[in-house]
């Protein structure tokens, strides 16, 4: 009975070639969506957690309070031993120093005298000893000219920065900036490279240079701003990262000490919780209006195909077949269809979301004013659900439209089926 139906479907397309085509249109954009929103979602909690945020942050509750002022004077003293002490209670996790800082940057002429200068924001990472935060910031990819630093003394600018400000690698630079406790700090550096990260935020007027350099230069001998924590497999896990804090902040909740260490998860920083839960929701929104519309489209299309069969449903019913056939083999096509145009439409929108993952979609215009933590160029992300996220439009819209239309079939008067066909 089944292979009957399908053959009489191949045969006549007005049967399945329209139904098939809007079924695989609406399985195509549902997943096409879905990995694009994913993405997006995903970028944002990458670059935040890479560059600023870490997916936990330790800091001094002084510093947790005022974080946006970048307080160097309120960071975390004897940080050798906190991160020691982090190390042995966390094994499973990743941590790193950081230390962030505003300056200006002045580059002298061959005098010495001032020839241009800028403001910058200023980041200290561990740069000649680990090099697990050489990959995490993707240093190596983003260098435009020149190379990493291999020595004390050596810093990377932004390119953008390092073009305003005329400076070339090899050539000096000097950081003018003020020390934790105030005074005022200038020190000579070696420009080694510039780098270009595709981040609004860093790209505008970034400098970059070893923690051990910046704890001599702002006078923070075994001090930082900032530990940032990476769970063990380099995914952001919120349920993870709250258990996380909320344990470790218990252990000093009787702790008056404002310079006592606490911990915060990603989602706490930069305003990224309210701006998640906003992409989540529309997401959420995304999906819900095109499984509804797909759902009414389909509803529509099977009530037309119930009305345009109306003569052949008639003719069956006349010739003795029961009703309950007539629904059930009806039901059984629009499983095949909707079966045909998830796999046809999920096929089309997987290929156009891993083009979309491998190339991205560049936004740097738009993006270059903001002074949020923010990727350029956003890629979607194919997950696992979006195998299967277009069976809701596909499959289940399809053989509800038909469910719905196919009713009128039990409505028919047997004893008027041949006044019907003579007319």
């Amino acid at each position: 009975m089944i292979k009957f139906l399908i053959k009489g479907l191949l045969r006549d397309s007005h049967r399945s070639r329209f139904p098939i085509i809007i079924v695989s249109l609406g399985v195509f954009l549902t997943v096409l969506v879905q990995c694009w929103l994913t993405g997006i979602l995903g970028d944002m909690i990458d670059f935040n957690a890479r560059f600023s945020t870490g997916h936990v942050k330790v800091m001094s509750r002084a510093y947790a309070e005022n974080i946006d002022q970048l307080p160097n004077d309120l960071a975390l003293m004897g940080i050798d031993s906190v991160l020691t002490e982090l190390k042995t209670q966390y094994p499973g996790m990743v941590w790193a120093r950081r230390i962030q800082f505003g300056g200006l940057i002045d580059i002298p002429d061959e005098q010495g005298e001032t020839r241009s200068q800028g403001p910058a924001f200023g980041m200290a990472v561990d740069l000649l000893t680990d090099k697990s935060e050489i990959e995490r910031l993707n240093i190596e990819m983003a260098i435009v000219r020149g190379q990493i630093p291999t020595n004390k003394k050596e810093l990377l600018l932004s390119d953008v920065f390092a073009q305003k400000l005329e400076v070339v690698p090899g050539q000096q630079v000097t950081i003018l900036s003020s020390t934790m406790y105030g005074s005022m700090a200038m020190h000579n550096f070696t420009l080694a490279g510039t780098v270009e990260f595709g981040v609004a935020a860093m790209d505008r007027g970034a400098v970059i240079i070893d923690i051990s350099d910046a704890q001599e230069m702002l006078d923070m001998p075994d001090t930082a701003g900032e530990i940032l924590g990476f769970f063990g497999d380099g995914k952001y896990d919120d349920l993870r990262a709250k258990a996380l804090a909320t344990g470790f902040n218990q252990v000093n909740i009787n702790n008056p000490d404002e310079f006592a260490p606490t911990m915060r998860r990603l989602r706490e920083q930069n305003d990224l919780d309210s701006m998640m839960q906003y992409v989540e929701s529309m997401k959420g929104v995304a999906l819900t209006v095109f499984i509804l519309a797909m759902s009414l489209v389909l509803w529509n299309a099977g009530l037309l195909g119930g009305l345009r069969r109306y003569t052949e449903i008639g003719i069956r019913l006349a010739m003795g077949e029961h009703k309950g056939r007539v629904y059930r083999s009806m039901i059984y096509e629009s499983v095949f269809v909707g079966f045909s145009g998830w796999i046809l439409g999920s096929i089309i929108g997987l290929a156009a979301a891993y083009v979309l993952q491998e190339k991205g979609f560049d936004l740097s215009e738009q993006m270059k004013n903001t002074s949020m933590m923010l990727p350029a160029v956003y890629r979607a992300n194919v997950t696992q659900s979006a195998y299967f996220v277009g069976l809701i439009p596909g499959l289940f819209s399809t053989v509800l439209g038909t469910l719905l239309s196919g009713i009128g079939i039990y409505k028919r008067q047997t004893a008027s089926l041949f006044k019907e066909l003579e007319a």
